[in-house]
């Protein structure tokens, strides 16, 4: 099942490597590109004209903006008390966590293995440092890096 038929997708989405990807039950605006290896859950919703590097993990929750980069490896997390079973032994199932929603605003940039917990929402324009881990709100035009993220710079300056 690399691309369900439940996707729905823009104008000219494209997937370099249909076959090597897990994408079900989303949204992919026009001419948004997706790379290899890549899994994107369902109630996602990615906006026009974004790219979605190889290796990303997109979790149901989660809303991308227009223009968007999102880099190698990024992983976003929905669920902020994750747990296999219930306390009585069994599995979980839907109505055993709570779905916390992740926004990232228009032309934000996400690097390569950062991850970004649940709840929270990247400002437009802002860049995110590989590797980071984003637990709290990023501003618009701010640049973040490091474990926890922490404003490092802004993006105002620099040429996009």
């Amino acid at each position: 099942m690399p691309v369900a038929s439940n996707v729905t997708m823009g104008e000219q989405v494209r997937i370099f490597y249909p076959e090597m990807v897990n994408i079900y039950g989303c949204e992919l605006g026009d001419f948004t590109q997706i790379g290899p290896f890549v899994e994107i859950q369902s109630h996602v919703k990615i906006g026009q004209h974004c790219k979605v590097q190889s290796h990303a993990f997109i979790c149901s929750g989660v809303t991308i903006e227009d223009g968007v980069f999102v880099g190698h490896g990024v992983m976003f997390v929905n669920d902020m008390y994750p747990r296999a079973t219930t306390p009585e032994g069994r599995f979980q199932t839907d109505e055993d966590w709570e779905l916390v929603e992740t926004v990232i605003k228009r032309r934000a940039a996400i690097g390569s293995n950062a991850t970004i917990l649940g709840g929270i929402c990247i400002g437009e324009n802002a860049i995110v440092g590989a590797g980071a881990v984003v637990s709290r709100d990023v501003p618009a035009y701010a640049i973040v890096a490091g474990v926890p993220a922490r404003i490092i710079g802004s993006a105002r300056e620099r040429k996009a």
